[in-house]
C-alpha cells in the first residue's frame, strides 16, 4: 500500500492538515473492503476525490467506475437513470434501457448529492444495498447486481431524517464507514499552498507568468472564511491571475476578488445554514430578496390597514419606523409619507413594492438567458446560475417556462 503523501501526488491532492491526512488514510483502510461509504464536507471541499481514490486501491479497480450526480437528474427520471428501464415504461421509453447499477456490475458507483434522491428512490437503494436486487421501471423481473455503493453528500442527514426527508435505515447502512472532508477554513496552512498550485496551473493555460502574493496578502488569504471551498480559492485564484497585469498580487489588490463571507454565506462550520435548501451563494441571495418582498407585502397590509382607520402621515411614519418593524421596512420610508387620500395612498406603495420588487419577473429573466446562453441546455444553465439542475427544472415548473 503506497503512503499519504505518494497517494496525494497520484490524486493531485494539495495539503498537510491532519484531518485531510485522517481522511485519507481512512479512505485507503476502507478500500479493500465492500463496505459502503458515506463521505460527508461542504460543497466544494473536494469530495469526489475520496471515491476515486476508494476505487482505485480497491480489488474493483479494473471493473466499471461511475459518477451520479443526483441532484442534477430530474425526479421524474432518476429511477429510470439508476435502475433502467423496459421498453413502452412510460412516454419516450422506445426501448429497452440499462440503468448505472446494472452497467456498473463488479464496479463501483459513486452517487454524489445522495441527499437529493426522492424517498420512493431511496427505498429502491436500500434494496440493492441489502440484496443486490433491483427492478427495472415498467419491469416486475428482480435483477441482481454486484456493486459498491459510495455516496457524498454535503447536507446534515440527522437533521434530514429528522425532518422525515431522508430514510433513517438507508443512512446507517450508507454510513458504515463515515469520512468527513475538512472544509477550507480549517486547513488555514494549505491555503497559500493551494493558490500557488491554482496560479501556477492558469499560467500554464494562458501562456502568462504565475501570480504571486505578498505575504500581507497570504494572511488576507488565510484570514477568509472560504465559504465555497476550495472550488472558490480556485475561482478566485483564476480571476487575480487573468485580470491582474501586476503579478505581484497585495492584499488591498486580493480583497476586491473576496465576497464578504459574513454577508453572502454565513455558515457555521460543519452546518448548513438553517433552512438546509441553499447550497450556493446565489440561492441566498435568492432567499434574501423573497425575505424583502415579504417584509414589503407586511408593509403593503401595514399601511393598507392603518389607511382603513383613516390616519394621518405622523401615524404611518411612526409604524413603519417602529423598532419592531424590520430594517427593510424602515429604509422604505425614512421620510414621512404624505397621503392625499386612503386609496391613492394604498395605490401608490403597491406601485412601489410591484416596481421595485418584481423577483419572479427578474428570476425568470436570469433562467431564460442563462438557457439561451447555452443552447436550452439545463445542466449548463444550471451552472451558469449557481443552482443545482433540479433546482432548475423546479424552476422551470414554477414558471411554466419548460418549452
Amino acid at each position: 500500500m503506497e503512503d499519504i503523501q505518494a497517494i496525494k501526488q497520484r490524486f493531485e491532492i494539495i495539503g498537510n492538515t491532519a484531518s485531510l491526512n485522517r481522511a485519507i488514510d481512512v479512505a485507503i483502510q476502507v478500500a479493500p473492503t465492500d463496505l459502503s461509504v458515506l463521505i460527508t464536507g461542504e460543497s466544494g471541499a473536494g469530495k469526489e476525490i475520496f471515491p476515486r481514490i476508494i476505487h482505485a486501491y480497491s480489488v474493483r479497480k479494473h471493473a466499471p467506475y461511475i459518477a451520479v450526480n443526483c441532484g442534477a437528474i430530474p425526479e421524474g427520471t432518476i429511477d429510470s437513470e439508476l435502475f433502467g428501464h423496459e421498453k413502452g415504461a412510460f412516454t419516450g421509453a422506445v426501448s429497452d434501457r440499462k440503468g448505472y447499477f446494472e452497467v456498473t456490475d463488479g464496479g463501483t458507483i459513486f452517487l454524489d448529492e445522495v441527499g437529493e434522491l426522492p424517498l420512493a428512490t431511496q427505498a429502491r437503494l436500500l434494496r440493492v444495498l441489502e440484496s443486490g436486487e433491483f427492478i427495472r421501471v415498467g419491469s416486475s423481473k428482480v435483477q441482481k447486481t454486484n456493486v459498491r455503493v459510495i455516496a457524498a453528500t454535503n447536507l446534515n442527514i440527522p437533521d434530514a431524517v429528522r425532518n422525515g426527508k431522508f430514510r433513517e435505515d438507508l443512512f446507517y447502512r450508507l454510513n458504515t464507514i463515515p469520512i468527513m472532508v475538512p472544509p477550507l477554513r480549517e486547513r488555514q496552512e494549505d491555503i497559500p499552498l493551494l493558490f500557488r498550485k491554482f496560479a501556477a496551473d492558469f499560467a500554464e493555460r494562458y501562456r502568462m507568468p504565475a501570480v504571486r502574493l505578498t505575504e500581507d496578502a497570504v494572511q488576507v488569504l488565510k484570514a477568509f472564511r472560504w465559504p465555497g471551498n476550495v472550488r472558490q480559492l480556485k475561482n478566485v485564484t483564476e480571476q487575480v491571475s487573468i485580470i491582474e497585469r501586476e503579478r505581484s498580487v497585495d492584499a488591498l489588490t486580493l480583497k476586491k476578488y473576496l465576497p464578504d463571507a459574513e454577508v453572502l454565506l454565513p455558515t457555521v462550520a460543519g452546518h448548513e445554514p438553517a433552512d438546509g435548501g441553499f447550497a450556493s451563494e446565489r440561492e441566498i441571495l435568492y432567499k434574501i430578496l423573497f425575505d424583502m418582498k415579504k417584509d414589503m407585502n407586511d408593509l403593503k397590509r401595514l399601511v393598507y390597514d392603518l389607511m382603513q382607520r383613516e390616519p394621518d402621515a405622523e401615524a404611518v411614519h411612526e409604524a413603519v419606523s417602529s423598532p419592531g418593524t424590520s430594517l427593510v421596512l424602515h429604509h422604505a420610508y425614512d421620510t414621512p409619507p404624505v397621503f392625499a387620500r386612503r386609496e391613492d395612498a394604498v395605490q401608490e406603495s403597491e406601485a412601489v413594492i410591484e416596481e421595485s420588487f418584481s423577483l419572479e419577473e427578474k428570476e425568470k429573466e436570469m433562467i431564460l438567458k442563462a438557457l439561451e446562453k447555452n443552447n436550452h441546455k439545463r445542466k449548463l444553465a444550471a451552472r451558469d446560475l449557481g443552482i443545482s439542475e433540479r433546482t432548475l427544472y423546479r424552476k422551470l415548473k414554477e414558471y411554466h417556462l419548460e418549452n
